[in-house]
């Protein structure tokens, strides 16, 4: 049986979550390579999406291979962590920005006389600084993927629905 003799005999919602997993685990690959290249390394902070590379990929696994109910709860607290770790890489990269706007060559004259909006705008869009902002948001990306799908998993599935 070929792999798309198996697809055409798959149900829709397996083939949607394989293909989520298949999403997700093409991000985590290429967030592991930006992260390498990058050497993101240095200190603590340059560490936590390391960290929460490795909990996507746990998650990965607890949704990929013999997902059971109590894996899949695992799987989404896991992402939860992902996301959190995710948003707060967004926050630190914008900070950085930020903090960063007055060495900037073009703007550091004037940057006290930006105003607030004006500076988190250069902030957010990399307009000074040099940390990528929405970079850490790949890996929200992922986890959501992950999340997407455990969610009405057969597994987590009431086995008795008749019971209560």
């Amino acid at each position: 049986m070929t792999v798309l003799d198996r697809i055409r005999t798959t149900d829709t919602a397996t083939n949607l979550r394989a293909g989520m997993l298949v999403l997700a685990a093409v991000a985590a690959a290429g967030t592991a390579v930006e992260l390498a290249t990058e050497r993101h390394w240095n200190g603590a902070v340059q560490l936590i999406p390391w960290f929460a590379l490795a909990m996507l990929v746990a998650a990965w696994v607890l949704t990929a291979w013999r997902p059971r109910r109590m894996s899949l709860t695992a799987a989404r607290a896991l992402t939860a962590v992902v996301l959190l770790a995710s948003l707060y890489g967004v926050w630190e990269h914008i900070e950085s920005n930020l903090n960063a706007g007055w060495l900037d060559a073009f703007y550091a004259a004037g940057w006290q006389s930006l105003g607030t909006g004006t500076r988190w705008w250069y902030a957010i869009t990399k307009t000074v600084g040099a940390a990528p902002p929405l970079a850490p948001g790949i890996l929200a990306q992922a986890a959501l993927l992950v999340l997407l799908a455990t969610w009405r998993h057969p597994a987590t599935a009431d086995p008795d629905p008749g019971a209560r």
